[in-house]
């Protein structure tokens, strides 16, 4: 059984996009960082679709090196063959959007790493672990990569493996169009048609526009193209023609491409041709190995275009198996699709990066309540959250499922130091304690403050409302957190809602369920939730199924301790764990009020704060996980 269903090999980069839509890119004020090259944007896009996927390329031994390997584990990527090259930096791209004809880049390529890769890095044992190989042109434009790439043919061959090119012909990595050429798709060279021509029969399936078809079949007259690759080569011919669709040839060429095999087009509104051909060919892999039929195949493969035309960056665009079923059920609901919101949320939904199955939160993101302690002082609520961060590190031991909650007024240095761990990192951004809801300061006006947050740490609010408030202090809520969810998407950070209806009147077991239902009215699908801790079987069931009638991918719940004793903390424990949406709890005053307020007095050394909070976190989450076991026995 094989572990693999592709390997792709060739260029890897650092897409640098400019983020302003209409100028030149000499005028970009500010670039979005993706990953990009066909064969990594490739690899990405078919593991989006529910294939397992590998890549052959080189990155330096560096941040943008270590970025693109991250980044490619965190899309479900094998990265066994990176090669890290400590001699040589990682390829870097920059890309603007001019307008729906224009899309300006520039190559920085120079000796740089995926272009260093040999024979001697082909892991025969990772290609035969996979049913294809898929190649891409610019990899057969150097003597080097050349023989690498075509020694993972041969193995393939050998193995009865099935083998795809993408021609991907970009003339200035040919060396016939110049630097400032990196748009072009098309200047006519025989020495690049002969180098493609000799390596042609080695492809079950090779895949170009017309322009690429004319330099592999030394024509611009794309009928006669065809012809030339078809005498060469026994393949599948995917012929992709832009808003016309794509067609397939498998035999004998006919006189016209309307005769090809075709799947259906999607007519929606062009806003980024960069990528598209990569998101095409994702769909087209998914099709062909899972043994569907040409129309199937060019059917997935334009849907995958499409999103990408319609998007910013490259494989940020394509889509999961999910979006993609979701799409072909509702149709085009409007040509630009990036702003169909009902289709972004099952993007953004089904793409999310890392699995949280369960996490074990301490919270210690206070601030009103650690500024009322006797002998506290900003700087040492600072120094004591670096504490806290100390105890939390000592209960997790660098292993998965465990987080944090801490703001950035008062504990920004245990945040900066928080990156580096594999702790779920939460930060608030309301006004402690405000009603109607006020946002820190050093969130902005424009709530631009987000854009200068790392991307994993989680946005989380907290509002005060009951399903009882009159209009105008909803409307007032309301606008702020619909703001706010916006300003997250936009940033691409996960968001956190918290909600304490207990605070402001009575409750009863369809309290929380009315304030959430109220949210999604008004289009605010949380990535998480945080609720109250309720001990009511009926109040919890009322509230998952008001989470789950609305949004079938949220991340989850976790519980709030409310400065609860571990007592009741454990009977409210044992009834929300029999839920699978409540991943965990975020608890902080149960875990570190008695330390705090010793250690501020000078009663409590930093080393006994330490320890007396690692204990009582470690009960806390020895509760957690009892009370899980126990629901799923």
């Amino acid at each position: 059984m094989k572990k693999l269903d592709l390997v792709t090999i060739g260029r890897s980069s650092v897409d640098l996009y400019g983020a302003q839509v209409g100028g030149r890119l000499e005028d970009m004020r500010s670039f979005d960082k993706y990953i990009g090259g066909s064969p990594t944007n490739i690899a990405c896009g078919t593991a989006r679709l529910g294939l397992k996927s590998a890549v052959i390329t080189g990155v330096g031994d560096e941040h943008m090196g270590r970025f693109i390997t991250e980044e490619l584990q965190r899309e479900g990527v094998d990265t066994r063959g990176v090669k890290v090259d400590p001699e040589r930096l990682t390829a870097l791209v920059l890309l603007g959007i001019r307008d729906q004809e224009q899309f300006p880049l520039i190559f920085y390529r120079e000796q740089c790493a995926d272009m260093a890769l040999t024979v001697n890095d082909i892991d025969a044992d990772l290609i035969r672990d996979a049913r294809a190989v898929v190649a891409t042109g610019t990899h057969l434009s150097h003597p080097q990569v050349e023989a690498a790439t075509l020694k993972a043919l041969e193995i393939a061959r050998q193995d009865g493996m099935r083998t795809a090119l993408d021609i991907d012909y970009r003339p200035n990595l040919w060396g016939v169009a110049g630097h400032g050429d990196g748009e072009s798709r098309f200047v006519a060279s025989e020495q690049v048609t002969a180098k493609l021509q000799s390596t042609l029969h080695l492809f079950d399936l090779i895949v170009g526009t017309e322009e690429e078809f004319h330099i592999a079949g030394g024509t611009t007259d794309t009928i006669a193209a065809l012809r030339a690759v078809r005498a060469v080569s026994a393949a599948a011919l995917i012929c992709k023609r832009g808003a016309a669709g794509a067609v397939a040839f498998t035999g004998a060429i006919p006189d016209t491409l309307d005769e090809g095999e075709s799947g259906p087009g999607f007519a929606i509104e062009v806003f980024n041709v960069l990528g598209a051909g990569d998101g095409f060919m994702s769909g087209l892999l998914k099709g062909w190995l899972d043994g569907e039929d040409w129309p199937t195949a060019l059917k997935y493969a334009n849907a995958c275009g499409a999103f990408a035309v319609s998007r910013h960056g490259c494989t940020p665009a394509y889509p999961s198996w999910e979006e993609l079923q979701y799409f072909f059920e509702h149709g085009i609901r409007q040509p630009d699709l990036r702003n169909d919101l009902a289709l972004e949320q099952v993007h953004w939904a089904t793409n999310r990066q890392l699995d949280w199955p369960v996490v074990r939160v301490f919270a210690f993101d206070h601030r009103s309540q650690l500024e009322e302690l006797d002998g506290a002082t900003d700087e040492k609520i600072g120094q004591f959250k670096l504490l806290c961060l100390n105890a939390a590190n000592k209960v997790a031991g660098g292993q998965a499922g465990y987080g944090l909650l801490c703001d950035d007024r008062l504990g920004r240095e245990a945040l900066y130091r928080a990156v580096d761990t594999p702790l779920w990192i939460g930060r608030p951004v309301e006004w402690p304690g405000s009603r109607p809801l006020t946002l820190e300061p050093s969130i902005g006006p424009d709530l631009g403050g987000l854009a200068q947050w790392p991307r994993d740490q989680i946005v989380k609010v907290l509002c005060f409302c009951h399903p009882d408030d009159d209009d105008a202090v909803w409307a007032d809520q309301e606008a702020t957190i619909v703001r706010l969810f916006h300003a997250c998407r936009r940033n691409r950070l996960e968001f956190l809602l918290e909600v304490i209806p207990s605070k402001v009147a009575a409750v009863d077991d369809a309290t929380t369920a009315r304030v959430i239902e109220r949210f999604y009215a008004a289009g605010v699908y949380p990535d998480w939730w945080k609720l109250e801790p309720m001990r009511s079987a009926q109040a919890w069931q009322q509230t998952i199924d008001a989470i789950e009638r609305h949004d079938p991918h949220t991340r989850g719940i976790v519980v709030l301790g409310l400065g609860e004793s571990e007592e009741k903390l454990a009977e409210s424990f044992a009834v929300a764990a029999r839920y699978p949406l409540v991943k965990g709890f975020a608890v902080g005053r149960t875990i570190f009020a008695q330390s705090a307020s010793q250690w501020m007095r000078g009663e409590l050394s930093d080393e006994q704060a330490i320890a007396t909070m690692a204990d009582n976190y470690q009960r806390l989450c020895t509760l957690w996980d009892e009370a899980q076991q126990a629901a799923r026995r």
